[in-house]
């Protein structure tokens, strides 16, 4: 807590005794530092400054405090179900910070680390992406960067693994990982207690989707009447964004872009639901009006009649 009543996050760096980790570490300090202070974007995190003074690096962050998409995803509570409609938006949030980061900022970034895990929650539950420290900037020229091979197992894009050749595709790669952890609620690499083959999340996902039948790994939990049409424009999405050819994956524009357009479809399909309930609701009013209409007609043209004849 500050002294103006804020509550925020101290990040401390975890330098261990090897001196060549200890730069390392260090390095990773300071670029999180100068990457941050070039973003503004609703969804990431956002840095409020650091302290030197201490022994060992200090960032200070705005607080988020629902935990990480990879808890929520994970470690289901179920009295806080992560419904399909709150995995949905939190996906545009993570596609459009990530378009902001490749396409917007005054410097193309890439965050060489997108998992669930770097995905913060506040107190809305709305995305914040986070961990920069071997993120990277790049030329605007440049349309990759070759580093030594970082990342977390599960989500890392086999090309670079291959080439040691960072793209943009790379983050493209690691958040198609994430939208299938939204969509089938499994963790990226798993072993059962039975077997100590390792499980890839990826592979498991691909093979379902050759086999035409994305629905059958979807979450229980998300699957509802109405919601399946979305659920698979999603995982063929998904799909697009692991294509081992990271030439042949849409950029995060794109994604970002095709996720809103779902997102557009399916509030039109809610509101012509509604149009419809309401034009069927009109119909009984007007059926109702034209007969109460013709009735009082007859009664009307009766009395006249009896008018007359006496």
């Amino acid at each position: 807590m500050l002294t103006d009543g804020s509550i925020v996050a101290i990040k401390k760096s975890k330098l261990v005794e090897v001196k060549i980790l200890d730069e390392r570490k260090l390095q990773q300090f300071i670029n999180e530092v100068m990457i941050l202070s070039q973003i503004n974007h609703r969804n990431v995190v956002k840095l409020l400054g650091c302290c030197l003074e201490t022994k060992v690096p200090l960032l200070v962050y705005e607080f988020v405090p629902n935990g990480t998409l990879y808890h929520l995803i994970h470690e289901p509570n179920e009295e806080f179900p992560l419904t399909w409609e709150m995995r949905f938006r939190i996906a545009i949030e993570i596609a459009n910070a990530l378009s902001y980061l490749h396409s917007a900022a005054s410097v193309p970034i890439y965050h060489r680390d997108i998992k669930s895990s770097n995905i913060l929650l506040d107190d809305k539950y709305k995305a914040k992406v986070s961990d920069f420290g071997t993120s990277i900037s790049v030329a605007l020229e440049k349309t990759h960067v070759t580093t030594r091979v970082q990342g977390t197992f599960g989500y890392l894009d086999p090309e670079y693994f291959r080439s040691s050749k960072f793209t943009e595709k790379s983050d493209v790669y690691s958040f198609g990982v994430v939208l299938v952890e939204l969509v089938t609620g499994q963790k990226p690499i798993s072993s059962s207690e039975s077997e100590e083959v390792v499980r890839s999340l990826v592979n498991f996902f691909l093979h379902s989707m050759e086999e035409n039948s994305p629905l059958d790994i979807v979450d229980p939990m998300i699957m509802k009447a109405g919601q399946e049409e979305d659920i698979t424009a999603v995982a063929k999405l998904a799909k697009r964004c692991l294509n081992l050819n990271g030439k042949k994956r849409p950029t995060m524009k794109q994604v970002a872009l095709e996720l809103e357009w779902i997102r557009s479809l399916e509030e039109a399909n809610v509101i012509q639901q509604s149009a419809d309930e309401d034009s069927d609701t009109d119909d009984m009013f007007e059926a109702s009006g034209i007969t109460s209409c013709s009735t009082s007609g007859s009664v009307l043209k009766e009395s006249v009649t009896l008018s007359l004849e006496a």
